[in-house]
């Protein structure tokens, strides 16, 4: 009885994380209908999450010490902290000015297919036929979704699927670059350190292109920023963990497989975005795809871009 409740506990955790995560570019859109640009806004994000991060890595001081990470470590997590969560991050907050969050979702979903090319080019590692499937499935489903979308798929649209997929393939590389570092620091841990060095990173960023004055923005983009950092950003993170922790990367990947589809019901709700049928095919195709690969390798891929 004992165990079924931590089961149903992780699974809940997990899912909690989907969803909370999922709701991030929901949470940017609403923010663009102000005069508020994408720097600007993901400093406010960064702002109010970093207290949280910081605190789990003071927390931790001790055992950073006693790991003894070399300098190696530490410039692939600054590396990693600046490629993968600071460039990650101005790229998708850009994108979303000009796609839909659905589609923003389902785009940003195809980064571990990417992570599997990657490793075929610099690691030499072999694509094998549940990969090759998860690559063909994946990408059909992109490509059917732009096909199919009427007279939408305009200029902009592209622009912004271009910013996305930016997105995607620097979290790919950071993916790869944090493999030997996240089992020996753990994935609470080592997210925090990144975090914290992507939010010095998007400071500076601002500071250099903006001033104290554009920060005179109206209340509700604070609190959609509140929520951004807090909802979106802080809890998927704790939440994930744990969750897995309880569960395994294999059951939460299928648990997790939840967050495009949530992200497309929230903008239908609160966006007013229309869920075309072609998109709805195409979601499940991409779907498909990264499962085939999420759960054939236990990886927890799906929960990791934040």
């Amino acid at each position: 009885m004992k165990d079924n409740s931590k089961y149903f506990l992780g699974i809940f955790f997990v899912l909690i994380s989907a969803v909370t995560f999922s709701a991030k570019a929901v949470f940017v859109k609403l923010a663009y209908l102000s005069p508020v640009d994408s720097i600007t806004l993901l400093t406010l994000r960064m702002l109010f999450a970093f207290p949280f991060f910081a605190s789990v890595v003071f927390y931790n001081r001790k055992k950073l010490s006693s790991l003894d990470l070399k300098k190696k470590d530490w410039f692939i997590i600054f590396l990693m902290g600046v490629a993968g969560y600071y460039l990650a991050s101005l790229f998708d907050f850009i994108g979303l000015q000009y796609v839909t969050a659905g589609m923003e979702r389902l785009i940003l979903f195809v980064y571990p297919t990417l992570v599997v090319l990657l490793s075929r080019i610099f690691l030499k590692n072999k694509i094998g036929k549940n990969e090759f499937l998860s690559l063909v499935l994946t990408y059909s489903g992109i490509l059917f979704v732009f096909y199919t979308a009427d007279n939408k798929t305009n200029r902009d649209t592209l622009k912004g699927a271009a910013f996305i997929f930016a997105c995607a393939f620097t979290y790919a590389v950071y993916f790869i670059g944090t493999e030997k570092l996240t089992p020996k620091l753990g994935s609470v841990l080592f997210a925090s350190l990144a975090l914290s060095i992507s939010s010095i990173a998007v400071f500076i960023h601002f500071f250099i292109v903006k001033s104290t004055e554009d920060l005179n923005l109206p209340p509700r983009v604070y609190y959609l920023s509140i929520a951004m950092a807090i909802v979106s950003t802080v809890i998927p993170v704790f939440f994930a963990a744990e969750g897995i922790r309880l569960v395994g990367a294999g059951r939460a990947a299928i648990v997790g497989s939840i967050g495009p589809v949530s992200t497309i019901i929230l903008g239908y709700f609160f966006l007013n975005e229309i869920i075309s049928p072609s998109q709805g095919i195409g979601t499940l195709l991409v779907l498909a795809g990264v499962l085939i690969i999420s759960v054939k390798k236990k990886t927890t891929w799906i929960f990791s871009l934040s």
